[in-house]
C-alpha cells in the first residue's frame, strides 16, 4: 500500500514500461502523469482513539476517497456521434449494419442536435427540458438591474476567521496564475479527507503538483462536490461540497468566496454522501443525505428547521430478501408554498445511505443507488418513482447514463458492473470482471456511438476494467432463448409523459414472476437470476494501482483515474485514437 502523504507538497511523478499501459484493440494507452496529492493527518481537534480490534463496529467517519471534478475552461468539442455516412473514411472500422435495439424502440432518455451530435446537458436542459420547479412562482428568479451578473457568495475564504475552516493555502502566484491561465487548460478540483484541492492539469502546465488553492476543514471531511456546468465561465465557477458533518458549503472558485448551507445541521443532520447541481438551474442542487433523504436546496436561500410537510412511516417491505424499499415519500414538494427558506424540496427514498446519483442526459431522470441494493429511476420533474431494480446481492455503489440516455450502468458489492435499458425497463447484461466492489462507472462519449458503446470500470480490486458492447454482443444464454423468441414486442412506455402512472408490466421475459406494479404505477422488478442473463466480458483487465480505486472519467485525450490514497493518473490515448473521429469496435 502506498504511504499516505501528510500534509506536505503534492508529487508527480512520470513513470514507464509495460506495468503503465493499457493494451486494447485500438492502440496503447499510457501513463503519462502520476500525480499524488498531500493528505492531511487529523485536526488536533479531533480525539481519535484507534481500536485494536480489526472486528469492532464502532462507526467510524464516513470517508469516500479521493473523488475529482473536471473544468475544460474553453468549451470543448462535443464527442462525435458517429453515424453510417462515416463507415467509408479510411479511419473507419464502423461496421457498415446498425442493430437496431428493439422492434419498436421508444424515445430514450436523451435529446439530439439538429446536427446530429449529443446535446450538452446545460444547453439541452435550457432548450427543451423543463425546468425544475418552473410551475412555482415563487422559484422564479427576481428579475432586475442586476440579474445578468452571476451572484458570488460574500464572504472570502481566505479571510475567514471561522471555526468550520482550519487553513487555506493559495499559492503565492495565485493572482497571476488564475489571470494567465490558458483558455484550453483543464482545471481539476479535488477532495480527500478534510481536504479540498484546485489543480491547474492542463497540458502546458510545467508545474502540475503546485495547487491553485487548497482548504483543509477543521473537523469535516469533505465527500463529495460539484462544478455548475450552467454557470461556468471563463471567470466564474460555481462549486458546491457537501461534508460529513452535514455542512454544505457553496465556493466561487475565480473570487475565493464562500457560503455556508445546511449551517450546524439545521435541515438535515445527516452527512451528505453525493451532491449535483440540478441541470439548467443557477440556484438549485441536490444533495444526496446518508440517512437516505434527497433534499434541493438554494444557495441564495436562508436556512430554517424544517418540519415536513407530510410524513407517512416507511413501510416494511420484502420480496424474498431482507432488502427494503417504499417508494419515494415526498416530505416537502416543489410545489409547496412555503418557499422562503431551505428546502426547496425533500424527498426520503429509502431508510440507509444514498451512495450515488445521476442526471439522465435529457435531464429529465435521475437514477439513484442506496446502500439496501436498489436502483431507482425517479422522474424528478413531477416527483415520481417510476421503476426499482434491485442488485445481485450487496449494495450498489456507482451509477452512470449512456451518452444517449437509453442505458443506465451500475456498480457494486456484487463484483459486476450491470446494464439496464431505460425505454425497456429490464437488466440487459451483467458486466463479470472484477475481483472486489465495484466503485466507480463510466462511459467513454469519445469512443461510443447511438449503437456501439465503450465503458470501465474501477474498483476496490484495483483495476481497470473496459468494456465494449452493443445489441447483437447481448445474446441470452442459450437456455431462454426459445422463451424470447416466442414472446411478444417488448413493452415501452413514453417516460417523460405526465401519464406515466398508469399501470405497467416491466418488460422481463426470463423471470416467472410478474413485476409488481403499486397503485401510482411504481414497478418493482425483481432480481433476474444470473443463468438467465446475457454475460459480457471485458475487453481489458489490468491492476493500475496499489490501492482501491475511487474514482474514473473519460476526457477527449485522456483516461483520468483516482485511488483512495491520493493518486491522479492521466492516462494518454493512442495517438491515432486521438487524431481520429471514428472507433473500431468490432475488431
Amino acid at each position: 500500500m502506498t504511504p499516505i502523504l501528510l500534509d506536505t507538497s503534492n508529487t508527480v511523478g512520470h513513470p514507464s514500461g509495460p506495468e503503465y499501459q493499457l493494451a486494447v484493440a485500438e492502440g496503447v494507452y499510457y501513463l503519462q502523469d502520476d500525480l499524488h496529492l498531500a493528505t492531511p493527518p487529523p485536526h488536533p481537534s479531533e480525539h481519535h482513539t484507534a481500536n485494536p480490534n480489526p472486528l469492532a463496529t464502532a462507526p467510524r467517519p464516513p470517508t469516500t476517497g479521493l473523488k475529482l471534478s473536471l473544468s475544460w475552461m474553453n468549451p470543448r468539442r462535443p464527442p462525435p456521434m458517429y453515424n453510417i455516412a462515416t463507415s467509408g473514411s479510411t479511419r473507419s472500422n464502423l461496421a457498415t449494419s446498425i442493430i437496431k435495439e428493439s422492434e419498436k424502440e421508444s424515445r430514450s432518455s436523451h435529446e439530439t442536435s439538429s446536427d446530429g451530435l449529443a446535446a450538452h446537458p446545460a444547453n439541452a436542459s435550457a432548450a427543451k427540458t423543463p425546468v425544475f420547479g418552473e410551475d412555482n412562482a415563487l422559484l422564479t428568479p427576481t428579475i432586475g438591474k442586476d440579474s445578468a451578473k452571476r451572484k458570488k457568495p460574500k464572504t472570502s475564504i481566505v479571510k475567514s476567521n471561522s471555526s468550520f475552516i482550519s487553513r487555506v493555502m493559495p499559492h503565492e502566484a495565485m493572482t497571476k496564475r488564475i489571470q494567465e491561465h490558458t483558455t484550453d487548460g483543464l482545471f481539476v478540483f479535488a477532495n480527500i479527507n478534510r481536504a479540498f484541492q484546485w489543480l491547474d492539469l492542463s497540458p502546458t502546465n510545467e508545474s502540475k503538483a503546485q495547487h491553485v488553492i487548497k482548504i483543509l476543514f477543521t473537523k469535516a471531511h469533505m465527500l463529495c462536490h460539484d462544478i455548475n456546468a450552467f454557470t461556468k465561465g471563463p471567470n466564474h465557477l460555481d462549486i458546491i461540497m457537501g461534508a460529513s458533518t452535514a455542512d454544505i458549503m457553496w465556493f466561487e472558485a475565480f473570487s475565493q468566496k464562500y457560503a455556508r448551507i445546511n449551517k450546524n445541521a439545521v435541515i438535515n443532520p445527516s452527512p451528505i454522501y453525493q451532491i449535483k447541481w440540478l441541470p439548467g438551474s443557477e440556484n438549485l442542487f441536490l444533495a444526496a443525505h446518508m440517512d437516505g433523504t434527497l433534499i434541493v436546496y438554494d444557495k441564495e436561500r436562508d436556512d430554517a428547521a424544517f418540519v415536513p410537510e407530510e410524513s407517512h412511516p416507511l413501510v416494511s417491505h420484502s420480496k424474498g430478501s431482507e432488502k427494503d424499499h417504499r417508494p419515494l415519500l415526498v416530505k416537502k414538494s416543489v410545489n409547496s408554498r412555503n418557499q422562503k427558506s431551505n428546502p426547496v424540496a425533500s424527498w426520503k427514498i429509502s431508510n440507509h445511505r444514498i451512495n450515488d446519483l445521476a442526471f439522465s442526459p435529457d435531464c429529465r431522470h435521475l437514477a439513484v443507488v442506496t446502500e439496501d441494493g436498489f436502483l431507482h429511476i425517479i422522474d424528478y420533474l413531477n416527483e415520481q418513482l417510476t421503476d426499482i431494480y434491485p442488485s445481485y446481492y450487496g449494495a450498489f455503489l456507482c451509477v452512470c447514463w449512456s451518452p444517449n440516455g437509453k442505458y443506465i450502468l451500475t456498480g457494486g458489492q456484487d463484483d459486476l458492473a450491470s446494464i439496464w435499458s431505460l425505454t425497456e425497463r429490464r437488466l440487459v447484461a451483467r458486466c463479470p470482471g472484477h475481483h472486489s466492489w465495484v466503485s466507480s462507472v463510466a462511459f467513454d462519449p469519445w469512443r461510443c456511438d447511438d449503437r456501439n458503446y465503450r465503458f470501465g470500470s474501477v474498483g476496490e480490486d484495483r483495476r481497470l476494467l473496459l468494456w465494449d458492447f452493443n445489441a447483437a454482443m447481448l445474446h441470452r444464454p442459450k437456455a431462454v432463448r426459445l422463451s424470447i423468441s416466442s414472446h411478444a414486442a417488448p413493452l415501452l412506455r413514453h417516460r417523460t409523459e405526465s401519464q406515466a402512472t398508469t399501470r405497467f408490466r416491466s418488460d422481463s421475459n426470463l423471470t416467472t414472476t410478474a413485476d409488481s406494479v403499486d397503485g401510482e404505477g411504481m414497478v418493482e422488478h425483481p432480481v433476474e437470476s444470473r443463468t438467465r442473463t446475457a454475460e459480457l466480458p471485458p475487453v481489458m483487465s489490468k491492476v493500475i494501482d496499489e490501492d482501491p480505486m475511487s474514482w474514473l472519467g473519460f476526457e477527449e485525450d485522456y483516461i483520468i483515474t483516482a485511488c483512495a490514497q491520493g493518486h491522479i493518473r492521466l492516462w494518454a490515448r493512442p495517438q491515432e485514437a486521438t487524431n481520429s473521429s471514428q472507433v473500431d469496435l468490432h475488431s
